[in-house]
């Protein structure tokens, strides 16, 4: 690698560490930075109590919150799909 090849790989990591990515072809502008997301406000909170609920499963069954609540209760977790 020549002496320049290597200055701008460094440059380029540097910048990636600082979170700043170089253009790519086409590109005349950095993109805007995400907007900080603030948790508390969206969605049941940890502890809260949801309201009953009868949805579909993957295999089409209807499911109702008192069907999968066990006796010590439910844990209802969310993931959000790569291709939602």
């Amino acid at each position: 690698m020549t002496r320049s090849t290597v200055a701008v790989c460094a440059l380029v990591a540097a910048m990636a560490l600082l979170g700043n990515r170089p253009l790519t072809a086409g590109q005349t502008s950095a993109p805007p930075a995400r907007e900080r997301v603030n948790v508390s406000e969206k969605g049941p909170q940890v502890g809260a109590r949801v309201p009953d609920f009868s949805l579909t499963d993957q295999n089409g069954r209807t499911r109702t919150l008192q069907s999968l609540m066990g006796q010590r209760g439910l844990m209802l977790v969310f993931i959000r799909s790569a291709d939602w």
